[in-house]
């Protein structure tokens, strides 16, 4: 039985904290469905700001939402060529290969059509975005009328996780962390001046490939988890928020980690509060998105009144 049945919102924290402790000493052994959906979340909230800072900063969101919505057309490609004898099964890293392999070639397709053939870059974004995107949903729409593909590929289901999802999300974090952590200096330089940058041989190329390699695996690995509207708000919304509070780049990424975390506890939270007490089952994630949305209000509140 789920422990945190029956409990409203200060109840989930109160057994949250004494889980902890009694899993400190080994009483503890293994995650409640609460517990696993708060981790996974905490897991993209972390990631998605070491990237997103860095994407904010270099305002390259626009491309990371194209990212975010081509890789469907990956894993629906993976899907088709890879299905065996008209079944349609296929292990999951075939799928998040497929998925890799469109969002890096989105990057390099709207890289050429900016620098090569001198179009402006919203408008290469938008044309690539839609184009990959409209050809994903025309695959999805069609696959869906004789197989179980549908809605969650687009909006996730972080109600419906598994441990599996957990430890690849945390070496999707570790990944993130570590290249953040070796190539923190150079990628502070390319954020706040690029012809600095490049006048001390740092490659602007590979150092925006790498981000956008970087940002094209989270968005995959939180795709099966929350699906691409919670990850592009994770992604934005807590480096929004925090750069109303400092505009300091070592700051930023901690605070706007900690917005993240703060918004999957209270949503979680929340969750389980409206089930319990009013026996409303809301969706998590669409919880999340509303939470970091006002926490994005509040900071801009407070920065209007200070």
């Amino acid at each position: 039985m789920n422990p945190y049945t029956g409990h409203s919102f200060f109840g989930f924290f109160a057994v949250l904290f004494k889980r902890i402790f009694l899993s400190l000493k080994g009483e503890v052994t293994t995650l409640a469905s609460d517990e696993l959906q708060l981790l996974v979340l905490v897991l993209i909230a972390l990631s998605s700001s070491l990237v997103g800072t860095f994407l904010v900063l270099k305002k390259m969101t626009m491309l990371a939402n194209s990212l975010s919505h081509t890789v469907l057309l990956g894993i629906i490609g993976a899907f088709l060529l890879f299905r065996t004898e008209g079944i349609y099964t296929i292990q999951l890293s075939t799928l998040l290969i497929g998925a890799l392999i469109t969002a890096l070639l989105t990057t390099v397709s709207t890289e050429f059509l900016h620098k090569k053939l001198r179009l402006q870059e919203d408008v290469s974004i938008g044309l690539i975005f839609t184009a990959f995107f409209a050809l994903g949903v025309v695959l999805v729409t069609t696959l869906t009328r004789n197989s179980h593909l549908g809605i969650e590929a687009i909006m996730g289901n972080v109600d419906a996780l598994h441990p599996s999802d957990l430890k690849q999300l945390f070496y999707l974090f570790l990944f993130n962390g570590v290249v953040t952590f070796l190539s923190f200096r150079r990628l502070e330089v390319l954020s706040f001046d690029s012809g600095f940058a490049r006048n001390l041989g740092i490659s602007i190329s590979f150092f925006s490939y790498l981000l956008m390699f970087q940002t094209a695996l989270t968005a995959i690995g939180s795709f099966r988890a929350v699906g691409t509207f919670l990850f592009l708000a994770f992604l934005v919304a807590p480096v929004l928020t925090a750069r109303f509070f400092t505009h300091r780049l070592k700051p930023l990424i901690f605070l706007a980690g900690g917005i993240g975390v703060l918004a999957a506890l209270v949503s979680v939270a929340l969750s389980r509060h409206f089930l319990s007490v009013y026996h409303l089952p809301l969706a998590t994630s669409g919880l999340s998105a509303t939470i970091l949305a006002l926490f994005f209000v509040g900071g801009m509140v407070k920065k209007r009144i200070a």
